[in-house]
């Protein structure tokens, strides 16, 4: 599926659910006395970022008619973010800021568009020869300073050319200060290791794969050991498997949770104080994690801040983040996996974290209860099990009741080999088999729930369409929202500071 159609449609499509539902919805009240969420939520929506609306066309990479990328994965009010253009010729373009969310079921609010600017063709790079690294330097189109105002939330930059095409860069706009019921984490780590701008035929590498000599999409022997920030995503610029993301951002804000947002480069800046949230959701695909980023993870499970994961396949790869060529902090994403690392440091190899060290001490069973075991051949049903738990409650499931094609693209399982959160009671809520796409025979999907002896949760979903099934009117389901809201209201309960 490509990274427009969903994305745009998910957001697109977002008013089929309609106005009558979200009337009926309570409310939570917030612990921390206010929550901006919902004011916010009641100004009016927008769709007319959406390539297609007002004539404008889709860009792509071969072609590059408008694209462009961001300074920073985040930012706060009063402080700034660059945006780098190129086009495919000289003409004027505009940079219009979108705020994501309910807004009525619009999915989007329009901030600020700038005045028109000069873009220019920009040269291409060539793809470092020993790490296949591909960082552009193009100068800065147009600088967002953050008003003081704005909320904390995942934005959209939307580059519109004067010939009528258009493209996209994610990211957050942050309130480290505010303490919020619930932080949201944006894997913009994971966003850049799928990239493979530019996907032309030649020059694109991502940490999977690039391109042949004959302009096919090769595999290990063509990848990178390092991907930039410093360059557009791939295609129309939404990154790979976005949906997932602006789905759980969706349903979060219709449901009213005060909810701040944060990229997972903050995470790994040590920027946020886990401790002023009551729970942090890491709402997509979160595959590739720094020591720093599991260090504060793990951390705030200790504190007492419970963890939710919405999709599967999480803190599989370890990562380094590391600097630009120029020296700015936090632009290059380096992975080595089965290669050899030439500079470990002090967190170890990029490998998979269950193969750091000896008898699998990292792996991220340790944290999560379950990790990825697999790719469904094609979606499956999920099998519930523990269906008196209250998870499941008002749902109206029994155990063996299967819910249709949820697990999906990826899927985590408990694994009796590996470690387990220590001092901790586990529940599998649900245990769904599923044929290997890669061979690899049958597999067992669980959905887990693991909660210590502080009463601390740390829940994973265990499969790709879970926070689809929140909100993206392809995949909604009532049964999912509610656990969910089950899970939410358990770990917001009890907690006021």
């Amino acid at each position: 599926m490509g990274a427009l159609g969903i994305g745009a449609v998910a957001v697109a499509g977002y008013q089929l659910r309609g106005e009558a539902e979200s009337a009926d919805i309570q409310r939570p009240e917030a612990s921390t006395g206010k929550n901006p969420v919902v004011d916010e939520n009641t100004a009016t929506g927008s769709q007319e970022w959406v390539a297609g609306h007002d004539g404008t066309v889709a860009a792509n990479d071969k072609a590059a008619q408008i694209q462009g990328y961001a300074s920073t994965t985040s930012a706060g009010p009063g402080e700034s973010i660059d945006f780098h253009l190129w086009s495919h010729t000289a003409q004027a373009c505009t940079v219009a800021i979108y705020r994501l969310g309910h807004y009525g079921g619009q999915g989007a609010r329009h901030l600020v568009t700038s005045d028109p600017v000069d873009v220019e063709a920009r040269t291409r790079p060539e793809a470092d020869a020993a790490t296949g690294l591909i960082a552009c330097d193009w100068p800065v189109s147009w600088t967002l300073e953050i008003p003081e105002t704005w909320v904390s939330g995942l934005h959209l930059a939307v580059f519109t050319s004067d010939d009528g095409f258009r493209s996209y860069t994610p990211f957050v706009i942050r309130e480290p200060k505010r303490r919020s019921d619930v932080l949201m984490v944006i894997p913009f780590t994971t966003y850049q290791a799928y990239n493979m701008w530019p996907s032309d035929g030649r020059i694109g590498k991502n940490l999977y794969k690039g391109f042949t000599p004959d302009g096919k999409i090769g595999g290990n022997p063509e990848r990178a050991f390092q991907v930039s920030f410093d360059r557009p995503y791939a295609h129309v610029g939404l990154p790979s498997w976005f949906e997932m993301d602006t789905s759980a951002v969706r349903w979060a804000e219709e449901a009213g949770y005060d909810v701040t947002y944060a990229s997972s480069v903050d995470l790994h800046e040590g920027l946020l104080d886990a401790s002023r949230y009551t729970a942090i959701i890491f709402s997509g695909h979160d595959e590739y994690w720094s020591k720093d980023m599991r260090d504060w993870a793990e951390e705030a499970v200790a504190a007492g801040t419970h963890l939710a994961f919405f999709g599967s396949n999480n803190i599989y790869f370890h990562i380094r983040v590391e600097a630009s060529g120029d020296d700015r902090q936090s632009r290059v994403v380096t992975c080595y996996k089965q290669d050899e690392d030439p500079d470990p440091g002090a967190g170890g190899a990029t490998e998979r974290w269950r193969t750091i060290g000896k008898k699998h001490r990292q792996a991220e069973q340790g944290l999560l209860g379950v990790q990825y075991n697999g790719m469904p051949a094609q979606p499956v049903p999920l099998v519930v099990r523990e269906s008196k738990h209250w998870f499941w409650a008002g749902t109206g499931l029994r155990d063996d009741d299967q819910i249709p094609d949820l697990i999906a693209v990826e899927a985590d399982g408990f694994d009796d080999s590996m470690p387990r959160p220590e001092n901790a009671e586990q529940t599998l809520l649900s245990e769904s088999p599923y044929s290997d796409r890669m061979g690899r025979g049958r597999r067992i999907q669980n959905t887990s729930l693991c909660q210590d002896g502080a009463g601390t949760l740390v829940f994973v979903a265990g499969t790709f369409h879970w926070p689809l099934a929140l909100s993206a009117p392809e995949h909604v389901n009532t049964q999912i929202q509610r656990a969910t809201t089950n899970l939410m209201t358990k770990m917001l309960t009890g907690r006021s500071s």
